[in-house]
């Protein structure tokens, strides 16, 4: 901390007073990123000062106890100390671990204990990730698909310590079996996974032949997953502890399947509900008919009402798209009154009669928001 008079602690974080605790844990990371001594080996004075004057602040405003004394008496309410006489607020320390041992990768930090223990600590395995395409018509029924994954194992010769069979495990002369090493940083200590055995604390005596000393070798697996009906393009599928081993006995990763779906050639999807465009006659339109509609178990029958217009929308329930969640969707029919581009004579001569029989106004009509938002909905 600067010598002189102590600043605002919330002027050291740049918050402001109303800041939440997940803004004041966020400055406080830029500030320990950009005065660590480690980052400023030019300047360790001055870095060491700012950084001590960021945690103290830190552990004054991330503790809502001494926060509420400190917003109402100032320094004087905590008796001009950020911190308790033992050091860190012991209370707040994992979270001053989580904070810097994840920025800066170290096991411990200001020499306090920590939640993690020396020696071997078990490492989770690193998630993988595969990619499957999908037909519209099998993310529609769902299906069983074969995933072919090339991925790190165990060596079965050494079970995955690296050490030749027989030849047993010794303890690492550079961290003394302890798995960490400490280092002083001015007025705080610091400790590393040791770099030799990377944490474990134990070394091979012998490396094993099979996998050179790795503990692991790439194999290729064939996984079954089964993906639920109704799935769509970026639909993601865990299969928990298919990834990477870990390390040192910690647990496995997952594997992530991300599937692609196919757009079929004439449904369109909107979640669980499809739409498809059917053309039908004028005639068929005014007098009315029953048309033959596709759906996704067959053909299905649907009854066009005379008079409808070009665009309408029908529903036909519970014949779209299973929801993986449970229930299903619908199926809209819009219906698209096409006009003939070519015409017979007699076609000709009975459309004249019928134009003779059926007078409309050909002028403008008043514009109908809500009609002219369903046509741009259904076909822009």
């Amino acid at each position: 901390m600067a010598n002189g008079e102590q600043r605002d602690y919330y002027e050291v974080l740049g918050v402001t007073r109303e800041a939440s605790a997940e803004q004041i844990k966020s400055a406080y990371r830029k500030a320990a990123l950009q005065w660590h001594p480690d980052r400023n080996p030019d300047n360790k004075t001055v870095a060491e000062a700012n950084f001590r004057e960021a945690s103290e602040a830190y552990s004054v405003l991330s503790d809502t106890q001494k926060r509420s004394v400190y917003d109402r008496f100032g320094h004087a309410g905590l008796g001009g100390r950020g911190f308790e006489a033992g050091g860190f607020n012991s209370t707040i320390f994992e979270e001053f671990h989580d904070i810097l041992g994840d920025l800066f990768g170290f096991e411990q930090a200001f020499g306090g204990g920590g939640r993690r223990g020396r020696g071997s600590r078990g490492k989770r395995g690193a998630d993988l990730r595969y990619d499957i395409s999908l037909s519209f018509e099998e993310a529609a029924s769902g299906v069983t698909s074969k995933v072919h994954l090339a991925r790190h194992e165990n060596c079965e010769a050494c079970g995955g310590t690296g050490a030749k069979p027989g030849s047993g495990m010794t303890t690492c002369r550079t961290c003394g079996g302890r798995g960490q090493m400490a280092y002083q940083q001015g007025f705080f200590s610091i400790t590393r996974t040791c770099p030799a055995c990377q944490g474990a604390g134990r070394v091979i005596r012998e490396a094993c032949v099979a996998c050179r000393g790795q503990g692991r070798l790439e194999r290729e697996r064939t996984l079954e997953v089964g993906i639920p009906a109704g799935v769509d393009s970026g639909t993601r599928l865990r299969m928990a502890g298919q990834g990477e081993p870990g390390m040192n006995g910690g647990p496995a990763g997952d594997l992530y399947i991300f599937l692609e779906v196919k757009e079929h050639s004439f449904f369109e999807r909107r979640g669980a509900d499809l739409y498809c465009t059917i053309p039908v006659s004028f005639p068929q339109a005014a007098i009315g008919t029953k048309i033959s509609v596709p759906t996704l178990r067959g053909e299905d029958e649907l009854e066009i009402p005379g008079g409808t217009q070009s665009g309408q929308l029908f529903r036909v329930k519970d014949k779209g798209l299973p929801n993986p969640h449970g229930g299903r969707g619908d199926l809209y029919v819009c219906v698209r009154v096409d006009t003939p581009s070519k015409l017979t004579r007699e076609q000709r001569r009975l459309l004249d009669q019928l134009a003779q029989s059926i007078k409309i106004d050909n002028k403008p009509v008043e514009r109908s928001a809500s009609f002219f938002d369903k046509v741009k909905d259904i076909f822009g």
